[in-house]
């Protein structure tokens, strides 16, 4: 027994010759919901240290531009590198049959980086702040209490395009995905993906954020981001259908896990770091 697959146009919107899809939408829908999150927080300034916010509104909007920056110039490139390096050995490939282009930029082709975005992410948030004066781990605790709504909005992209499905199942929730050529019953990856690292991630954030005073301690946000995220990614992993073109890794290790392992790692020091300061300046 199975769940029939919704089966939803990819493409949520035909403006002339000009296709729009939910992917894209995606990222848009993301990054708005993410920003008037990220306007609350600032206003409610009892939750940061000496009751200050970390940025001003005019600046948060200058900064949302050059992190929708490094999300896709970060995801899209570390997908290049650490998903497809052979689109760097074919430096330039025919477009429309004829035109040269480098096959990295053609975005129709492959996918995006969840780590790379990160990356990305953080250079721009790291020179935006030095460039303004700004507590640089305060800056990132703020977008981290955001990032979970981006993830949420990018797997139920990845649902809708019927893509990075899950490994073959036939629970009573599998489901056959239209782009699997075997036509096997999966699981629904990116749904666990979406409750985990979209859900779950923002609630547990939340959370400790608004109850435990997590943003007092510059740099722990970011930490539980990073190690819930990394946490997540590893167990959901084990039911999402490797890469196919990728290695095998020892111990059923996948490319997924092996990015997510220094992540949680760094988050869960991180975390122990900020705790250990806090106790030493209260004693």
């Amino acid at each position: 027994m199975s769940l029939p697959y919704p089966n939803i146009d990819p493409i949520a919107l035909q403006l002339g010759p000009l296709p729009i899809r939910w992917y894209s939408l995606a990222y848009i829908g993301g990054l708005a919901a993410g920003w008037w999150y990220l306007t609350r927080l600032l206003k409610n300034t009892g939750l940061w240290p000496k009751k200050s916010a970390p940025i001003t509104r005019v600046l948060l909007d200058d900064v949302i531009f050059w992190v929708a920056i490094g999300v896709m110039a970060g995801g899209r490139l570390g997908y290049v590198l650490f998903y497809e390096p052979t689109m760097l050995i074919r430096p330039w490939e025919p477009l429309f049959g004829f035109l040269p282009f480098p096959p990295a930029l053609m975005l129709w082709q492959g996918g995006m980086s969840f780590h790379g975005g990160l990356l990305g992410v953080t250079l721009a948030g790291f020179f935006f702040a030095r460039k303004y004066k700004l507590n640089a781990l305060s800056l990132g605790d703020l977008f981290a209490c955001a990032a979970p709504i981006g993830l949420f909005f990018g797997r139920i992209a990845n649902f809708i395009n019927a893509e990075l499905y899950g490994r073959p199942w036939d629970g009573p929730w599998a489901m056959v995905f239209p782009t699997d050529s075997l036509g096997l019953t999966r699981h629904p990856s990116q749904l666990y993906e979406a409750a985990l690292e979209g859900i779950l991630l923002f609630i547990v954030i939340r959370v400790a954020t608004h109850y435990f005073g997590l943003l007092k301690r510059p740099g722990a946000t970011i930490g539980l981001f990073l190690a819930g995220y990394a946490a997540s990614r590893i167990l959901v992993e084990n039911f999402r259908e490797p890469d196919a073109h990728l290695p095998d890794f020892p111990l059923g290790l996948t490319m997924g896990m092996m990015l997510s392992l220094p992540m949680l790692a760094l988050g869960l020091w991180m975390i122990w770091r900020t705790r250990t300061k806090s106790e030493k300046a209260a004693g």
